[in-house]
């Protein structure tokens, strides 16, 4: 016996025969009536009279009717509660980015968290790509967005986008259209990590191609905001997705190049990090991600970029 064989029997009851209940339950009659007698032996009594138009519940019937009411009211409770947990959501949404990708993205992503999970507590922070895998790692963040690096080691990534990449300078930087694809680009000016990060590595590579060297007049580890100023004092240009430089570019202190021919973009990706949300409520998570993603993209609020 089951809480199944309990709501078979309520509606054989309510239904009067055991071929309407049948009917509405979508089920064989036959099945049904064997169901019923194999309630009926595992409580050693008869829980049904049949008359001639069907069935009528007995005396010991209208004791096990009372219970089964009962179990049928705490099954829809139960759900009713689980529905409801669920449409609570997370307790914490904690999502981490790389400050390029917050600055662009989080403002619309946290009108769509809210909207989906109004009792979850939001949480946002930004990190560059080792704090944010280390964060991951430790249960930390649940959710980061982030550049997909060279070398993702062990760490799944799953792609939302590619972003490509311009040679921004600073206002009435004289250019010409040759140094972007030749070894002209050695007269270049550049500001460049120190270490061996990925941009410039591909930078490196490019470079070689064109048989020169990259122009590094500024080792910058700077922050995206601080690299921006440094441009539009004439420091040096630099290389890097046009999202980034968008508002200093709608004002007029830098320009932006689109490097024709390098074929190179950034993909930016999802990663999951050691997290207590449920799997069905970070599906729910990944597809508001890619809806913010692709109307940022369609509204021209994320430029230079593509959904993956």
């Amino acid at each position: 016996m089951n809480s199944d064989d309990l709501a078979f029997f309520s509606m054989v009851v309510d239904a009067g025969s055991i071929a309407c209940a049948a009917t509405l339950a979508g089920c064989d009659a036959s099945t049904l009536s064997r169901r019923m007698t194999n309630l009926e032996k595992a409580y050693g009594t008869r829980l049904f009279v049949r008359t001639g138009r069907g069935v009528a519940v007995s005396p010991e019937g209208e004791v096990l009717l009372g219970y089964a009411r009962q179990m049928a009211t705490l099954m829809d409770r139960a759900k009713a509660s689980i529905r409801d947990l669920h449409q609570q959501g997370p307790a914490v949404i904690h999502i981490v980015a790389q400050p390029t990708i917050a600055k662009t993205m989080f403002g619309t992503l946290y009108h769509a968290l809210h909207n989906r999970f109004p009792h979850s507590r939001i949480h946002f922070s930004e990190a560059l790509a080792d704090k944010i895998l280390y964060d991951l790692r430790a249960s930390k963040a649940d959710l980061a967005i982030m550049y997909r690096p060279e070398s993702p080691g062990s760490q799944a990534y799953e792609p939302l986008l590619h972003e490509q990449l311009y040679l921004i300078c600073p206002a009435g930087f004289e250019l010409r259209p040759e140094q972007l694809n030749s070894a002209a680009f050695a007269q270049i000016p550049l500001m460049l990590k120190r270490s061996r990060h990925g941009l410039r590595v591909f930078i490196e590579e490019m470079c070689t191609r064109f048989g020169c060297e990259p122009n590094v007049v500024l080792q910058n580890d700077s922050s995206t905001a601080t690299t921006l100023e440094l441009i539009a004092q004439h420091c040096g240009c630099a290389i890097m997705p046009l999202a980034a430089a968008q508002s200093m570019i709608d004002q007029g202190r830098v320009v932006a190049h689109a490097l024709d021919g390098w074929n190179f973009e950034r993909c930016v990706a999802l990663a999951t990090g050691h997290t207590e949300i449920s799997s069905s409520d970070l599906w729910v998570l990944n597809g508001l991600i890619r809806q913010v993603i692709d109307e940022l993209i369609a509204s021209g609020s994320w430029q230079g970029a593509r959904p993956a």
